[in-house]
């Protein structure tokens, strides 16, 4: 995320992680495996837990209401379960869904409007009007006993009655899910064959077992082709609704929850569907209760370490791909944003509550869901010319029929690349949500934006990945500048400051994660560098298409740009662990899973390397130094056929660097083998020697010169200064006050390693460029100038920053106490104490 030399390129987004090497058997108990991890791992290191190399999750069906007076989630999930391996012996007579199948509608198709009605109904159970009443209550604390697991739990504990005793003598199976900081209240085995209808499901009439009959119904239900979504999701929350057959056992610990039926042996034999019903705790680390800036209560997903496992319980590991719909309610003065596929339209539940239901068709990582709750207010424009040209293209009127999944490898979904009407289509329907005080800034800057960096990536990349996006401006304490998730893109009220160079930057890289993060990801979560190397490289990129430039214009910026970054990454270097420094730290065993699949993510909770960017920065200059090689127009059309071959997949380092092979010329075959690229980038810490080679011809660009001349009038300014020349002889120079802001950023960058600076060059510095009005990345840079040589004049702009900018305000806490100056670490301790309570915990630890 944010390192200590560059904060403007931190950014947060579902992350993808995959379990190491280790070989455990799926038969361990879960205190053997905690065990075993506690002896593998230290305290940075962060338990994945599930037994994904058994069974998965498909779908999950979450219902839950927000409670802001607690700072408490309550609620349910459901789990639709499928052992890995199963075969599925449907017949070829299977039918698919059709709505005369249905016992609700005799109608051509099911709409959205049929599948929101059921939901708005079934939770209330008191409606005669619907199919099927929801079993239970929302409110269980009463009737069930419960347990919680916390951070500070260690081995294996249970709650008295409804618990697993221990026995696991038997061999029973155990699932294993991911989970923290919850308290589960009763987890149920759901009998989805007695809801209405799903007879319809079954191919063969034959008798058989509860047990099969079960299983062929839910794997006819997965089964059914993408062009049938409505009618699976349909069903899907028909069978959520379905009575418990029976209480399961199960145990917490501090970083799982392990549900077994007694009797049940093997995966195959375990329940397909399971109900969890929970609460999160207000101290739990996936979500902030927090103020927005307008100082009215929110709660968002932050992006941690443990991603979402203290919101539900869930499979962590990125091979666990699944679905997922989401019924949330909260007070009518709340907007429900959440990274789902259509637009929520809320509903009244009861009196002074709204309800909210959202949807993904799309199989993702469970760490890529997002849900953000406050009094947001949209930010509009009238004048927008381009809302009717994107609106027949909203998810709900594409005709998804007309998919053809000839060229996808994927597994089947709605998929936005073969639809005909989505490969035309520059722009997606967007929308800006922002807390009141900020609508006017985002109005100003950020509406303008967005279309212009949506059309530039459609350019470069093609398709929209996505059928939709929202960007949410979450609370000044959110510990980045963005962070992206499917639908939606969080960004730092930094991004606003100053001109809009920042802004549109930011907002490009996060855009980019679309293609390069979400549509497709990383398998091992340790190969950090394919989303973040992909989406900071394609950041330029779809920079200089927005700003227009000619091809000399656009590479002197880009080489500008590569100083700045090259300049980072050596501060990056210098400072950090060598083995925090390699790209594949797993080297051949990158992707490798344990029997069961559960494993430990090292260093995955080590709050330092939140803040590193190595990965950032290495990978970026990787994909430049291909893209060089092979020219850019090829390496366009490369990274165009990537995204066609590999989205809706998990990827490894060696699936990008075997298939951009193909498009290297021959004179290029050695430099970008995949051997030279492994040895070279890869997997060897430090700055690659082609890097090191590239960058001396940078010094010849012609805005780096400009930069260097201007810093030579003010090192010439600074040595009057300290002589005390006459006032006139001493404002002899003329500053360009129009340079870039890139290269005031590589200015300000240069005249910090000057040893001293005056006062009165300082004070002249702030009045030319009108540093305190220009954007969060050269403020920094300026607050650094000013700590480093206690300018106090300037220590008002310290604090502002401190307060307004704690995404990248971190590491000046730092430099403040490390210059063992009274009057800065009092300025320290008094910001920091400011902030605390609200701040980031990664940023707190930090």
């Amino acid at each position: 995320m944010l390192p200590a030399c560059s904060p403007a390129e931190t950014t947060e987004r579902g992350k993808f992680i995959s379990p190491g090497p280790y070989n455990w058997d799926y038969l361990l108990t879960s205190q053997e495996i905690s065990s075993q991890l506690m002896m593998e791992h230290c305290a940075d290191d962060l338990p994945l837990m599930a037994n994904t190399s058994h069974i998965l999750i498909k779908h999950y069906t979450l219902d839950f209401d927000v409670c802001f007076e607690t700072h408490v989630i309550t609620g349910n999930i459901v789990l639709f379960l499928e052992p890995v391996g199963l075969r599925k012996n449907i017949s070829e007579d299977t039918r698919a869904l059709r709505p005369s199948d249905t016992c609700t509608t005799g109608e051509p198709s099911l709409t959205l409007s049929d599948v929101t009605s059921f939901i708005s109904c079934s939770s209330n159970p008191g409606d005669k009007n619907c199919a099927i009443n929801v079993t239970g209550e929302r409110d269980t604390s009463a009737k069930y006993d419960h347990y919680g697991n916390r951070k500070q739990a260690s081995g294996i504990t249970f709650s008295e009655n409804r618990c697993d005793t221990g026995n696991h003598e038997s061999g029973d199976f155990i699932l294993v899910l991911d989970c923290c900081d919850l308290s589960v209240l009763k987890v149920e085995e759901l009998d989805v064959a007695a809801v209405p209808c799903t007879e319809k499901f079954m191919s063969s009439t034959m008798p058989r077992e509860a047990s099969e009959e079960q299983i062929s119904l839910l794997s006819e239900l997965m089964a059914l082709p993408a062009s049938h979504w409505k009618d699976q999701l349909f069903y899907y929350t028909l069978c959520s609704k379905a009575p418990g057959c029976g209480d399961l056992t199960y145990t917490l610990d501090a970083w799982s929850l392990q549900i077994k039926k007694a009797g049940v042996k093997v995966a195959a034999n375990f329940p397909t569907v399971l109900r969890i019903w929970y609460k999160t705790m207000a101290e739990g680390r996936s979500v902030k209760w927090t103020k927005d800036q307008s100082g009215r209560p929110c709660v968002y997903t932050i992006g941690a370490a443990i991603n979402n496992r203290a919101l539900f319980p869930c499979q962590e590991p990125p091979v666990a791909m699944s679905t997922w719909q989401a019924t949330v309610r909260a007070a009518s003065a709340f907007v429900v944003l959440m990274s789902g596929e259509n637009t929520a339209v809320p509903k009244v539940c009861h009196e002074g509550f709204y309800q909210w239901f959202y949807y993904v068709t799309m199989p993702m990582p469970a760490s890529t869901f997002t849900i953000a709750v406050g009094c947001w207010e949209e930010v509009k424009d009238f004048t927008t010319t381009t809302s009717k040209n994107i609106h027949h293209c909203s998810p709900l009127n594409m005709d998804y029929s007309r998919t053809s999944m000839e060229h996808c490898k994927h597994m089947d979904y709605p998929c936005r690349f073969r639809s005909p009407q989505t490969q035309t289509q520059p722009w997606i329907p967007h929308r800006i949500f922002a807390p009141l005080q900020l609508l006017s800034r985002c109005t100003e800057m950020l509406l303008p934006l967005l279309p212009l960096c949506l059309e530039a990536a459609y350019t470069m990349l093609g398709t929209h990945p996505f059928s939709r996006l929202d960007i949410l401006i979450v609370p000044s304490n959110f510990s980045s500048l963005g962070m992206a998730s499917p639908h939606i893109i969080y960004l730092s009220q930094s991004i606003l400051s100053g001109k809009n160079n920042l802004c549109m930057t930011r907002v490009c890289h996060e855009i980019a994660h679309a293609w390069f993060g979400l549509a497709i990801g990383a398998r091992d979560w340790t190969e950090e560098w394919i989303s973040e190397g992909f989406a900071t490289h394609l950041e330029d990129m779809f920079l200089i298409n927005v700003k227009k430039l000619s091809i000399e214009e656009a590479n002197d910026l880009l080489e500008l740009r590569a100083i700045l970054r090259l300049r980072r990454l050596a501060d990056e270097v210098k400072n950090s662990e060598e083995d925090l420094q390699i790209l594949r730290p797993h080297g051949e065993q990158t992707g490798e899973v344990s029997e069961s699949g559960a494993s430990i993510v090292r260093h995955g909770l080590n709050a330092e390397k939140t803040f590193m960017q190595v990965h950032y920065l290495k990978g970026y200059f990787l994909l430049r130094f291909i893209a060089n090689k092979i020219g850019h127009n090829t390496y366009i059309s490369f990274l165009k056929n990537f995204v066609n071959a590999f989205h809706g997949q998990l990827i490894l380092s060696k699936d990008f660097c075997h298939m951009m092979t193909e498009y290297v010329p021959e004179e290029n075959k050695q430099d970008l083998s995949v051997e030279s690229i492994y040895q070279v980038w890869l997997d060897s810490p430090g700055i690659p020697k082609p890097l090191l080679e590239e960058s001396q011809a940078w010094k010849r660009n012609p805005l780096v010169q400009q930069v260097t001349q201007e810093v030579s009038k003010w090192i010439r300014l600074n040595q009057q200064s300290k002589r005390g020349t006459k006032r006139k002889r001493q404002h002899s120079e003329e500053f360009d006050e129009k340079i870039l802001p890139d290269q005031l950023v590589l200015l300000l960058d240069l005249l910090l390693e000057e040893k001293t600076l005056c006062p009165k060059t300082l004070h002249h510095l702030k009045k030319i460029y009108g540093l305190e009005d220009q954007d969060a990345e050269i403020r920094h840079r300026w607050c650094e100038l000013a700590v480093k040589h206690r300018f106090t004049a300037a220590y008002k702009d310290v604090e502002t920053f401190l307060h307004q900018d704690q995404a990248m305000g971190v590491y000046l806490y730092g430099e403040l106490m490390v210059n063992e100056n009274t009057r800065q670490q009092e300025l320290a301790h008094r910001c920091f104490a400011a902030v605390r309570d609200d701040m980031d915990v990664s940023c707190v630890k930090v």
